[in-house]
């Protein structure tokens, strides 16, 4: 029996023209024996492939139902890109997924547990993609101090595939910066979640850039906890704490001994302390300061430059012939 509920589908695409109607075709089936109402949120992110075209062929009267296509005007991250469908799905619950990476025959094991009372539902594949050393090495580092700061592992925790309940989108929506809190809201925000794992492997290998990955993470370091700048004030203090005890075993020193050598090695090693602490303070401060101008520089994070849907939405049809079903019975009751 299909669920009686209306799902939200959100996929975020990127020049992936020759697969999109293939994929699109075999999710609108799944969904249509899943739910009783649903729709398939795209959001194509500045794809230069032809693929916007391919959408809007899809969109027509011969095409695919309950699709929506949002199409931005330049490429953004994907965090980002999901949260442009996320804001504009209708659906009671909405799926985030990436039908190439995740594996999308496990959303309904996850919809399950949603329907079951859980606001968040998150899916984590165990089975990860190879990727280069340098790569696994920053991400391993990211997640650790990520976990350090906010107390949750982020890829295993809060991973990209999940389902959240209307309420969670509401919720977010009333942030001042959405699109940058959204993957790490859900997961400590305090409310009901499930996390569950599978093992699947992607039908395309995932590349993910390394520059265009530090960047991302360190908005999300700084921009999501401040944990950093309290970093900041601890290294700072200490620092401080550090100079005056040397202050005081010179002055010690002074007093104490008669014969004092030239302090060269100890001078070297305060020099070096002082400015490996020095370099530490300064960076973490930069990124709060890069993180600040962008934020009041760069405006908004995406632009949606076109919009459309197609031509058949079944749940404006079922709404239309209830409304029809309504004034029948309102004439045959007043024609009695």
């Amino acid at each position: 029996m299909r669920l009686p509920i209306f799902l939200t589908l959100v996929i975020s695409t990127r020049n992936q023209a020759n697969q999109i109607s293939t994929l699109l075709a075999e999710v609108s089936r799944m969904l249509d024996n899943l739910v009783s109402e649903h729709e398939i949120v795209i959001v194509d992110n500045a794809s230069d492939d032809g693929s916007l075209l391919r959408l809007r062929e899809l969109t027509n009267i011969d095409g695919l139902p309950n699709l929506q296509v949002y199409a931005l005007t330049k490429e953004v991250d994907s965090d980002t890109a999901a949260w442009v469908g996320l804001e504009n799905a209708l659906g009671d619950f909405v799926a985030v997924t990436d039908p190439l990476v995740d594996d999308i025959s496990f959303l309904p094991e996850m919809l399950d547990e949603a329907v079951r009372g859980a606001d968040v539902v998150f899916a984590n594949n165990i089975q990860k993609t190879k990727q280069s050393f340098v790569y696994g090495f920053a991400f391993a580092m990211f997640n650790s101090l990520y976990k350090w700061f906010n107390g949750i592992h982020l890829a295993k925790e809060a991973p990209h595939y999940r389902i959240l309940s209307k309420s969670v989108i509401n919720f977010i929506l009333q942030h001042p910066q959405p699109a940058t809190i959204y993957r790490h809201l859900p997961a400590t925000a305090g409310f009901a979640k499930v996390n569950l794992s599978y093992r699947a492997k992607s039908k395309i290998p995932q590349k993910e850039r390394l520059g265009d990955s530090i960047d991302r993470g360190m908005r999300m370091l700084v921009s999501t906890t401040r944990a950093p700048m309290r970093l900041v004030t601890t290294l700072s203090l200490f620092g401080a704490v550090i100079n005056l005890a040397y202050s005081a075993y010179v002055v010690a020193v002074a007093f104490i001994k008669t014969d004092v050598a030239p302090g060269w090695v100890s001078l070297s090693l305060q020099q070096s302390g002082m400015f490996c602490l020095i370099s530490l303070v300064l960076l973490v401060l930069g990124e709060y300061i890069l993180n600040m101008v962008s934020l009041q520089n760069e405006g908004p994070a995406y632009h949606v430059g076109q919009e459309f849907t197609s031509a058949r939405m079944t749940c404006r049809e079922k709404l239309n012939i209830e409304e029809a079903a309504s004034l029948f019975q309102k004439s045959k009751h007043d024609a009695v």
